[in-house]
């Protein structure tokens, strides 16, 4: 039986569908056509901002070098390090508000810091000491999340509900740019732009995802033009000028929070050492390449500006330093302490309440601990 042939078929009368328009006009969404930049332009800088930065840097940069030695050392499993993409961590961290939440990737332990976190603390997941090694709900810091882009929709789902309830809050995820090739970066911005969740999405573009260069992974102009096919403005800012990243995310943060929805952000900056301590770099990149972003060092380039500008000493810069040494030496003390681990911890906070099964297996679990006690 055919549709003409249907019952009623007589009144069946189709009409033309509407003449197709974009949704959305596509030229505000599209990124500039060369990353921002505010680091010799001459702009106005906020002189306790760029201390500030200046000194987050600094300490961000003693902290990568000290969590590289303690892997070293044995007294940590893992470190993904993010020397040369302090500005982004650090920008990304004061570009919130105390209400705000951040979602880090398994390199941002940086950003967990900058935003306030024991540099302890954000070292206990890669220690594999405990689940997280700290309180989300308590620092507003999601978990730091090892499988690729997982936490992306995460930071969607909270940042609607948040909307949903009236509150006033904002979720920034980060990303690297191999994580941009996952199923989870889609369906976040795709829900994220269809919900106009506030939520901006910062995409560490360091060159490679583990070995493998931008080029192999998209044909794309640049991944922050990836954001014009949700339906969300695209931005693209150079990710060694630590001001230029921090004013990008605010004004992304700020649109987010009066209703304006997502933001893609992608930031050109380079990960100078080895993916994780078990990575050999040199397999599938030249030094000369490494040499040439050490010249475009975010720390080097922000001290460069703020000393021409009489923004900052020496005395300046003597005393970020020493602050970073503070911080790396009590680092040390603490990692090398032996934690003092309960096995039982193994089923707390898996759920609010634990389920059958878990009883059963605590139950297993203390009882053979129990036996060896004897």
């Amino acid at each position: 039986m055919t549709v003409q042939e249907l019952p009623g078929a007589a009144a069946y009368r189709p009409t033309p569908p509407p003449a197709w328009r974009p949704r959305t006009d596509p030229a505000p969404l599209l990124p500039d056509p060369e990353p921002h930049r505010v680091l010799g332009t001459g702009a106005e800088l906020d002189r306790a901002l760029m201390l500030r930065l200046y000194a987050e840097l600094v300490r961000g940069r003693r902290f990568n070098a000290q969590a590289t030695a303690l892997t070293k050392q044995g007294r940590l499993a893992v470190y993904p390090s993010s020397t040369g993409q302090e500005a982004c961590e650090v920008a990304a961290a004061l570009a919130l508000q105390e209400r705000d939440w951040l979602f880090p990737s398994y390199r941002d332990t940086l950003a967990a810091v900058a935003r306030g976190l024991d540099p302890v603390q954000a070292l206990t997941l890669l220690r594999g000491d405990w689940h997280t090694g700290y309180d989300p709900r308590e620092h507003r810091i999601a978990p730091l999340c090892t499988p690729l882009a997982t936490q992306l929709p995460h930071a969607v789902g909270l940042a609607h509900a948040a909307r949903l309830k009236g509150d006033d809050v904002v979720a920034l995820a980060l990303v690297g740019d191999g994580g941009t090739s996952e199923g989870d970066f889609h369906e976040a911005l795709n829900f994220a732009a269809v919900w106009q969740a506030p939520v901006v999405f910062l995409v560490q573009n360091n060159g490679f995802a583990i070995s493998v260069p931008l080029a192999k992974q998209t044909a794309a102009p640049s991944l922050a033009h990836k954001a014009v096919g949700y339906g969300m403005p695209g931005r693209l800012v150079d990710g060694n000028d630590a001001p230029a990243v921090h004013q990008v995310l605010s004004e992304a943060v700020a649109r987010a929070r009066r209703g304006g929805g997502p933001t893609l952000i992608e930031a050109v900056t380079y990960r100078m050492e080895a993916h994780t301590n078990a990575d050999d770099a040199t397999r599938y990149r030249g030094s000369a390449e490494v040499d040439a972003w050490r010249d475009h060092d975010p720390i080097r380039l922000l001290e460069d500006e703020l000393t021409a500008r009489g923004i900052l000493d020496e005395d300046g810069i003597r005393a970020a330093a020493e602050a970073a040494e503070t911080m790396a030496a009590a680092l040390r003390d603490q990692m090398n302490a032996d934690p003092v681990l309960d096995p039982m911890d193994l089923f707390a906070d898996v759920y609010a309440e634990k389920n059958g099964q878990l009883r059963e297996q605590a139950a297993q679990l203390r009882a053979e601990l129990e036996a060896e006690a004897r």
